[in-house]
């Protein structure tokens, strides 16, 4: 399971860290305060600003009355509009926010150090908080491409914890990938998985179940078909009024722990013999045992 969006918080470019307002477990709200830099250059840019707004006021009046040259009026505007620009910016980076929802699931700095920006993290990025949304989940997983075709956004799968035995969680396919892998001749899906209750976490292995295809066929537990040595034949035994009779069989497709048989001399209802098998012979005398 991975979380349904992941982001490194950091600034665009280095600085020291005046104050980091979470710790590792919080949960944040969209737009909530995470990170102070240091505002020194902040400070220096807007009185920067303000300085150059006075001197292009003046100079503006200047031209009007056509004391000022064109070329030093375009000068002087375009150094306000690129001081505004890196005034915002420095805003920006001065505090950072969540941009949604999430848990804080990394902190790698403390208050009063210097943030370089140098990668800092397992996925070698550059990060002074992690934040993860969990509250939705996904799941990527691999499938045949012999269903490519029968696969749609928003098909319904359940999935499985090892974690909560018996509990199934609901999810539906958000994401088909348009290409094959020419190597496992499969495709990945995403799967968006809810997780309001906060039970299930990125990191746990779990099993999702999508119904791809049905068909009838007579399955067995695969200990029941025993190939014969030093050939491709396959039989079962079933149980004949106390005998054990051979019956020959060809395999089909397995599913799970069963799999498939297929003969014309078997029918539902024969008693199979799945213990003690191996040690057989056509019209052994067998005695079973409840």
């Amino acid at each position: 399971l991975q979380p349904w969006e992941e982001i490194y918080m950091a600034p665009a470019s280095p600085g020291k860290i005046t104050q980091i307002f979470v710790e590792v477990g919080d949960r944040v709200k969209k737009g909530q305060k995470l990170v102070k830099m240091d505002d020194t250059q902040l400070l220096q840019a807007k009185i920067q600003l303000e300085s150059l707004r006075k001197d292009f006021g003046r100079l503006k009046t200047l031209r009007e009355s056509g004391s000022v040259a064109e070329q030093q009026f375009d000068q002087m505007k375009t150094q306000l509009e690129v001081t505004e620009k890196n005034v915002k910016f420095l805003e920006e980076n001065n505090i950072l926010l969540a941009p949604f929802d999430g848990v804080i699931t990394g902190k790698f700095f403390e208050d009063g150090e210097l943030y370089s920006g140098a990668p800092n993290t397992q996925a070698g990025k550059a990060a002074i908080v992690t934040l993860q949304q969990i509250n939705v989940l996904k799941a990527s997983i691999n499938v045949s491409e012999k269903y490519f075709s029968t696969l749609s956004v928003g098909t319904l799968v359940k999935v499985v914890s090892e974690v909560y035995k018996g509990e199934v969680f609901g999810g539906e396919i958000s994401n088909i990938y348009p290409t094959i892998n020419p190597l496992t001749r499969s495709f990945v899906v995403e799967i968006k998985i809810p997780n309001r209750e906060f039970k299930l976490r990125p990191g746990m292995y779990s099993r999702v179940n999508i119904k791809l295809d049905e068909t009838d066929a007579l399955v067995v537990p695969a200990i029941a078909v025993i190939q014969q040595e030093g050939t491709n034949n396959r039989h079962v035994f079933i149980n004949n009024n106390g005998v054990a009779k051979k019956v020959q069989v060809q395999v089909g497709q397995r599913f799970d722990e069963n799999i498939e048989i297929v003969s014309d001399k078997l029918e539902a209802g024969n008693q199979l013999i799945v213990a003690g098998q191996a040690i057989l012979m056509d019209n052994s005398k067998v005695k079973v045992i409840e």
